[in-house]
């Protein structure tokens, strides 16, 4: 059940903004008017009258990134087995190539991971983990890369030995569930943290997910996470949230959370949304090979900022950028 009331903003990018509406997370391209306020099962409730201001409220995600506009960060994956890109960038040289182009792409951050979580992927050691990564995030510090770097890892060992080869930040797609030493970890380090919902396992997840309502339980679930995040000693302003679509969810639930994907917003953190090449958008578009599912990314992309989403994670960063630069020519409200 739900732990207090919900408050779910409207988020519009339509012009002219009526007079008396408010940037929604501080976004300068997407605003509300209305702000839903409901309960456990959707019924009415009375609004808290703070809730506008909150959820207008600015939500930076590192210090020198904008936080205006959603970010691009580009997905660097040093693995035999991801779902789209597996093999693709197997060692530290093609990794360090594929992110520096990214970086000249225009990505605002880089996702270095070395760990597939795809559905039935099979768990990879630490050694293993340390050896496919922290050489790329080295490598890419010593060629004077100053791009914001985040690990991918469920790992405090990994997220260790990133941290000190230059990450700045820890996208754990378990949510601090997978390794009890990650959350003084990442206290310690003082670094922001990504929680990730997800139903199950790599090995699991898609077996049979059931949600009597996906997104009050994934909201639910991570409000619960950060909680637990807090009580290690994370500040929560350091916090950013990621509904984990595809992990333990249908196509319908994957739809289900993008279509109220604003709700996110009244937890209070940066939303980040991966989607990027996913199953779900093959199944609607009918395209099977992973890596031609480019324009389905991009919709899906484009309606993650036109809900006020903060980061949207991609193996696409030329494309999203042009696509994300003329949504902001066109949401921009002349002077």
């Amino acid at each position: 059940m739900s732990r207090r009331i919900l408050h779910w903003p409207e988020p519009r990018s339509d012009l002219p903004r009526p007079a008396g509406s408010r940037p929604l997370a501080g976004s300068a391209h997407v605003w509300f008017a209305r702000v839903r306020a409901m309960d456990a099962a959707r019924g009415p409730a009375e609004a808290d009258p703070t809730a506008a201001d909150r959820l207008a409220a600015p939500r930076p995600v590192l210090p020198g990134l904008p936080a205006e506009r959603p970010l691009v960060m580009g997905i660097v994956n040093v693995t035999p087995d991801s779902f789209s890109d597996g093999g693709e960038t197997p060692d530290r040289a093609s990794a360090v190539e594929r992110a520096r182009a990214m970086v000249a792409a225009g990505a605002d951050m880089l996702d270095i991971g070395g760990e597939s979580t795809r559905p039935g992927a099979a768990d990879v050691s630490v050694p293993e983990e340390i050896a496919r990564t922290v050489p790329v995030i080295a490598e890419l510090r010593a060629a004077g890369i100053t791009a914001p770097i985040s690990i991918d890892t469920r790992k405090a060992a990994v997220a260790e030995a990133a941290l000190h080869a230059g990450a700045n930040m820890v996208n754990d797609v378990a949510a601090l569930t997978h390794d009890p030493e990650l959350g003084p970890l990442v206290a310690e380090a003082g670094v922001p943290l990504c929680l990730m919902h997800a139903q199950g396992t790599p090995q699991t997840m898609q077996v049979d997910p059931r949600y009597d309502d996906a997104l009050v339980e994934v909201f639910d679930w991570l409000a619960g996470r950060m909680d637990a995040a807090n009580a290690h000693g994370i500040d929560r302003a350091r916090l950013i949230v990621d509904p984990g679509i595809g992990f333990g969810k249908t196509v319908e639930h994957n739809i289900t959370l993008l279509k109220g994907l604003a709700l996110m917003h009244d937890l209070g953190a940066p939303i980040l949304l991966g989607a990027s090449r996913k199953r779900f958008i093959g199944t609607i578009s009918g395209v099977e090979v992973a890596g031609q599912r480019q324009a389905g990314s991009l919709a899906v992309a484009l309606h993650a900022a036109g809900q006020g989403a903060q980061i949207v994670r991609v193996h696409d960063v030329a494309e999203t950028v042009q696509a994300l630069a003329l949504w902001r020519a066109l949401t921009t409200e002349d002077a």
